[in-house]
């Protein structure tokens, strides 16, 4: 074995040490049953050997959902902490999502193949349309392909990410499936309410990718640091405590553990009705943080 290995396992066999049970965070219901912390783990550029370390690290502190996708190019070390974890598989929701290049039927069932074999695992839990990429006209293909695999087994769950209400329902009326999750840009910034409320009339959990938007902005925003002033408590579990409270799933991501804890430790105080009312005035219909609009952004 090599230096570089021999090291990681050492590093490993600490992480396994002193696992401490999921907070009691309320969960999130679909239209199917299926549950989801309201807070779970982000990867978007966690990658090698400090990626391994740092999702052991949140599943040691407690979280049970991970959430990867294709592009992130980070499945294999995904797959790789949790099942070198001491936390039982069937513990652990992982998610990815299938790319925009992608999304023909035989190349998302090929596509979906490879994101399993990448982690290792017999199956991923939860498993999502990126992207709508509608000037492809393909989406409705990606979904006939993961309604199969599940059909298959290789995937528990399906959903999507980043689809409007009129996607969504493209979908339903295609295939007669309703996807059970929806993951979108939402923050402070960027309150999605209209789409909030079609995914809960629908029954589709939704998620929140870059919960904390421009994070740099965010954390100087004088209404939020004047609130965490207020409890006691940091900007970033302000924003995290808005999401629980709104019915949404975050997924923030941190490399130090301790944040990692931070991030997680949000049931032991309350925004009461008037840091609720000032955080909705902070919403912006323009707020997306990248400019990405479903409506025409692609991605591949």
């Amino acid at each position: 074995m090599s230096d570089q290995n021999s090291e990681h396992r050492s590093e490993q066999d600490a992480s396994n040490q002193g696992i401490l049970n999921p907070p009691d965070i309320p969960v999130r219901k679909s239209h199917s049953g299926f549950e989801l912390p309201a807070i779970g783990f982000g990867t978007y550029k966690i990658n090698g050997f400090d990626g391994i370390g740092a999702i052991e690290s949140a599943l040691r502190v407690g979280y049970r959902l991970i959430d990867s996708a294709y592009n992130y190019e980070n499945e294999g070390i995904v797959g790789r902490a949790i099942r070198e974890s001491d936390i039982p598989r069937e513990d652990v929701t992982v998610t990815s999502k299938l790319p925009g290049r992608h999304q023909d039927y035989d190349a998302a069932r090929v596509t979906i193949e490879e994101s399993v074999a990448r982690m290792g695992l017999d199956y991923i839990d939860l498993y999502l349309i990126h992207w709508p990429n509608p000037s492809r006209g393909k989406y409705t293909d990606a979904w006939r392909a993961l309604i199969d695999a599940k059909k298959q087994g290789i995937v528990k769950h399906i959903g999507v990410s980043n689809f409007l209400p009129g996607h969504i329902d493209m979908l339903i009326h295609s295939t007669g499936v309703a996807p059970e999750v929806n993951q979108i840009e939402l923050h402070p910034y960027f309150q999605q309410s209209a789409q909030r409320a079609y995914d809960n009339t629908h029954g589709i959990i939704t998620e929140a990718w870059s919960p904390l938007g421009r994070a740099n902005q965010m954390l100087k925003d004088t209404t939020l640091t004047a609130i965490a002033k207020k409890h006691g408590i940091s900007v970033v579990q302000t924003i995290l405590r808005w999401h629980v409270q709104i019915g949404d799933v975050s997924i923030p991501k941190s490399m130090n553990p301790e944040r990692q804890r931070a991030n997680i430790d949000l049931t032991s105080f309350t925004l009461d009705g008037d840091d609720m009312k000032q955080i909705a005035a902070l919403d912006n219909p323009e707020g997306r943080s990248f400019a990405q609009n479903p409506q025409w952004y692609e991605e591949f």
